[in-house]
C-alpha cells in the first residue's frame, strides 16, 4: 500500500449508546497513510468511541466506517483494565496475540526499550506506578507493529523524561498515528492535522495544521460569525422599527410596512448558527474542614523505590492550614504509593491529626464506586444529602441531565475526573491529596481547577507532571523523592 492513500474513511457514520445517548451524527472524515493526527473534543464527546469504531469494538448504527484491506490497528488505552492488573508482564503482552508467541521475551524487551522502561517479565502489572503502567500500555500497542496506532491520552502519568521519550518516538515514527490528548505542547511537536469532534453537532470537523492552529482558527470563525450576526441584527431591528412606523400611517403605507417585515424575516434567515464552543466548568471552591488547627500532617520518614526495591528515608515535612506541598520525582519512585498509604492510614512515619477528613483524588479513580450513579456517589459523602444541593454542585462540573443518573462506570475518564472534583467540594476535607489531577481533563477546565486548588485553605499534597498546571497552583514547598 502506498503512502498517502486513504486508509480510514467515515461516510455519514452515526452511533449512539441507546436512543438517549447519541454520540456521532452522520460523521464524514478520512485519514491518509503516514499522517499524524490529533483527535480533539470535550470530555464525554465520544473520542474514545471513534477509536472503538476504528478497531471494530463498535459498529455504526448507520453509514459506513471503512478501513483499508488488511489494515492492522492497535490501541494504547488510557488505563489498564482492572481484570488485567493481576497479569504478569509476559501475560499482559501475550494477551494481545491470538496465538501463543514463543519468542516473546526479546520482543517485550525491545518495545520496553522504546518506551524507556525496565520491567521484570514476572512482575504483576498492578505493581507498577501509574507512569510505568502508561508506558506498558504504549508498549503493548507497539509490540503488535500496527499500520494504524491509536493513542488515548498517552502522556497521562508520564514524567518529563517519559513525555520527551514518547515525543521523540512519534516524531520519528513512519506509520499512521491518531492521538487523543489535552497536552498542547506535546501535540504541537508532531501533529499534522486535527479531527475535532463537536459535542453539540456530534459531527467531526477536519483541519490541517497543529493543535494551536486549530484553536486559533475556531476562535477566528466564532468572532466572524458573531460579527455577521450583530450587523444583521442591527438591520433587522431597523426594518422592524420602520414597519411599525409605516403601519400606523394607514393606507398605502401598510404595504410598505408589510415589505419591511418581509425584509426583516429574510434577514433572520441569513443569520448563521454560531459555533457553540466547549463549555468550561464553573469556578468552584473546596471548603476546608472546620475546627482543625496546628500540625495537621507530620511526615518524619517515607519509602522510595530504587531499582524495584523499597528504601526508607528520613524527612521532615509538617503541613498546617494553608500549606501546599508538591511531591516530585520520576515515575516509579513511589509517589502514588505514599499518597495511597497516607489516605488509608497505613503510612509509617506519618502522623495525621485525629478527626481529619481526607479528600483523595486518585489518578485511576478506583476510590469511586463504578456501579453507583453520579448522584449516589456524590450523595454518599454527605451525612444528610439533599438532592437539590448535590444536583447544583454536579451541574457546575457539567454533570447534569442524564449524566447525573448514569453509572460512574459508563462515563468517560474525563467525566470521572469531574465527579472526583465535585466529590471533594461536597466532602469539605481537612487534607487534600491529589494524584495527577489533570489526567483526562479538558484543557478548558484546567485554569478553573488550578484556581480552586490555589485557594484551598487547608493543607494539600499534589503530584503532577504537567509544568504549566503546576505553575498555576500556589505551592509552598517541594519534596523531591529523587533527592
Amino acid at each position: 500500500m502506498q503512502r498517502g492513500e486513504v486508509i480510514v474513511r467515515f461516510d455519514k457514520a452515526s452511533f449512539d449508546f441507546g436512543v438517549k445517548k447519541p454520540i456521532l451524527h452522520e460523521v464524514d472524515f478520512s485519514v491518509r497513510r503516514g499522517t499524524k493526527i490529533t483527535l480533539m473534543g470535550q470530555n464525554g464527546a465520544g473520542k474514545s468511541t471513534i477509536f472503538g469504531l476504528m478497531t471494530g469494538t463498535f459498529e455504526p448504527e448507520s453509514g459506513i466506517v471503512q478501513l483499508a484491506h488488511g489494515l492492522s490497528v492497535a490501541t494504547a488505552r488510557q488505563v489498564i483494565p482492572r481484570e488485567d492488573m493481576q497479569l504478569t508482564v509476559s501475560e499482559f503482552f501475550q494477551k494481545v496475540f491470538a496465538k501463543k508467541i514463543y519468542d516473546l521475551d526479546p520482543k517485550i524487551d525491545k518495545v520496553l526499550g522504546v518506551v524507556n522502561l525496565t520491567a521484570p517479565h514476572d512482575k504483576k502489572v498492578g505493581a507498577f506506578s501509574g507512569g510505568q503502567q502508561a508506558r506498558l500500555l504504549l508498549a503493548q500497542a507497539l509490540i503488535q507493529d500496527p499500520d494504524l496506532l491509536l493513542l488515548d491520552e498517552p502522556t497521562n502519568n508520564l514524567d518529563k523524561e517519559g513525555i520527551a521519550h514518547l515525543t521523540d518516538f512519534l516524531v520519528k515514527y513512519k506509520k499512521t498515528v491518531i492521538v487523543i490528548s489535552h497536552d498542547a505542547e506535546f501535540l504541537n511537536s508532531f501533529t499534522q492535522g486535527v479531527l475535532y469532534l463537536d459535542v453539540h453537532t456530534r459531527k467531526v470537523e477536519q483541519y490541517v495544521g497543529n493543535y494551536l492552529d486549530v484553536v486559533a482558527d475556531i476562535s477566528a470563525r466564532i468572532e466572524k460569525e458573531n460579527r455577521k450576526n450583530a450587523l444583521l441584527a442591527k438591520e433587522i431591528q431597523e426594518n422592524k422599527d420602520k414597519a411599525n412606523f409605516f403601519a400606523n400611517k394607514g393606507g398605502q403605507m401598510r404595504m410598505v410596512a408589510k415589505r419591511m417585515r418581509e425584509k426583516a424575516a429574510e434577514l433572520e434567515e441569513e443569520k448563521v448558527e454560531v459555533r457553540k464552543e466547549d463549555k468550561a466548568i464553573r469556578s468552584f471552591r473546596i471548603p476546608f474542614q472546620e475546627g482543625l488547627v496546628g500540625e495537621i500532617l507530620n511526615i518524619t520518614s517515607l519509602t522510595v523505590i530504587q531499582k524495584h526495591k523499597p528504601v526508607q528515608r528520613k524527612v521532615k515535612v509538617v503541613l498546617r492550614k494553608n500549606n501546599h506541598l508538591l511531591l516530585a520525582g520520576p515515575n516509579g519512585i513511589g509517589k502514588s504509593t505514599l499518597l495511597q498509604s497516607i489516605a488509608d492510614g497505613t503510612a509509617k512515619g506519618v502522623e495525621l491529626l485525629p478527626g481529619t477528613t481526607i479528600g483523595y483524588y486518585r489518578q485511576d479513580f478506583s476510590n469511586l464506586d463504578f456501579d453507583k450513579t453520579v448522584y449516589q456517589e456524590l450523595a454518599a459523602v454527605l451525612d444528610r444529602p439533599i438532592e437539590e444541593d448535590v444536583r447544583r454542585v454536579a451541574a457546575g462540573f457539567l454533570l447534569s441531565g442524564e449524566v447525573f443518573h448514569s453509572k460512574i462506570g459508563t462515563l468517560s475518564e474525563g467525566q470521572k475526573g469531574l465527579v472526583a472534583f465535585a466529590r471533594l467540594v461536597l466532602m469539605k476535607p481537612g487534607l487534600l491529596i491529589l494524584d495527577e489531577p489533570t489526567n483526562h481533563i479538558n484543557f478548558r477546565h484546567l485554569p478553573v481547577i488550578a484556581e480552586a486548588l490555589s485557594n484551598f485553605e487547608g493543607p494539600m499534597i499534589v503530584v503532577s507532571h504537567v509544568p504549566d498546571f503546576v505553575e498555576k497552583i500556589r505551592i509552598d514547598e517541594v519534596l523531591d523523592l529523587s533527592k
